[in-house]
């Protein structure tokens, strides 16, 4: 199978031989470009990012059209797969960079034993694949995808120590606040509200990753966003977050979900953050104060729960 589909991207290369790009009108060098995603887009389905043959199909992609944004994204895409190899590790903790153990044994002294698959990072190769990214993004500055394609990449690269992604994350904000930036994303609508979302799952990114830097990657993202819009509780939500689970600091995590509902009465995800900091301290008054809230909004199954929690609680 693969021999075939090597053989038949080498036909179609043989078929182009000797044609230079200057040579080509516009409409022949679009109908060749075409061509050759076509042939790539089903070596990758077949192969795999890097596959036998791909690397020959974007040679002759580039010979066309060295500038194309989608030959520069499998360009990246290409080397950043080939950087990649996984190995089973083991560690002592139930969670790695936000992942479940594939596997959990004992040992023989009974204590749980958690394998983790991780992916390691050839630096050469992932450099490589990083300069085609970069050279898209210069010669394509409005693509939003390119940037988070990027940002993705150095928060797999980085591991527990996301400095760089977030390093991009942040001038991503400033840049689209300060310059009023106009986005393209492929096949969506990149408006602010877009963006903001977008923002906002890279938060949760680092926030999953779960370690001291990530957390604070977690928070100073969040706080550059707070920069630009005081009044978002999503972002003003994540510092209460970063209080209460990096910090261990109810107390001020408890400060920041009641200034989010100040401004949105109605956000569950603050109410019920308030009453679990409450049932932790087994603060009854602060349970009380905040269970006729999840009864007002919350779901048909929370208010049950709520209105039998406060009846006990009397």
């Amino acid at each position: 199978m693969v021999k075939m589909f090597v053989a038949a991207a080498a036909a179609f290369l043989f078929a182009v031989a000797g044609i230079s790009a200057q040579d080509l009108d516009f409409a022949e060098k679009g109908e060749l470009v075409r061509k050759y995603s076509d042939r790539y887009n089903l070596l990758v389905s077949k192969l795999g990012q890097a596959g036998v043959g791909i690397e020959t199909v974007l040679d002759g992609w580039a010979a066309v059209d060295s500038t194309d944004v989608d030959l520069l994204k499998a360009r990246f895409s290409y080397y950043f797969a080939k950087s990649q190899t996984s190995e089973v590790v083991i560690k002592n903790q139930k969670k790695f960079l936000g992942k479940n153990p594939i596997i959990t044994l004992k040992d023989s002294t009974g204590n749980n034993v958690f394998y983790f698959e991780e992916t390691f990072y050839d630096d050469a190769l992932y450099g490589k694949s990083v300069k085609y990214l970069d050279k898209a993004i210069k010669l394509y500055p409005e693509r939003l995808d390119l940037r988070f394609m990027k940002a993705a990449s150095l928060l797999a690269y980085e591991k527990e120590s996301p400095d760089m992604a977030l390093g991009l994350m942040l001038k991503l904000v400033d840049e689209n606040y300060l310059e009023g930036k106009k986005w393209v994303y492929p096949d969506v609508v990149a408006d602010s509200e877009f963006f903001e979302s977008a923002i906002q799952q890279y938060c949760y990114s680092f926030y999953n990753i779960g370690t001291q830097d990530s957390y604070s990657a977690f928070k100073t993202l969040s706080e550059k966003m707070l920069d630009y819009q005081p009044k978002n509780t999503l972002f003003i939500s994540n510092i209460g977050s970063y209080y209460l689970v990096a910090q261990s600091n109810p107390k001020t995590a408890l400060k920041y979900y009641n200034k989010v509902l100040k401004i949105k009465p109605d956000d569950y995800t603050a109410i019920k953050n308030c009453i679990i900091i409450a049932r932790k301290q087994r603060d009854i008054k602060l349970e009380k104060k905040y269970l006729p809230l999840i009864i007002k909004y919350g779901t048909e199954a929370d208010k049950i729960t709520a209105e039998a929690r406060l009846n006990g609680l009397k």
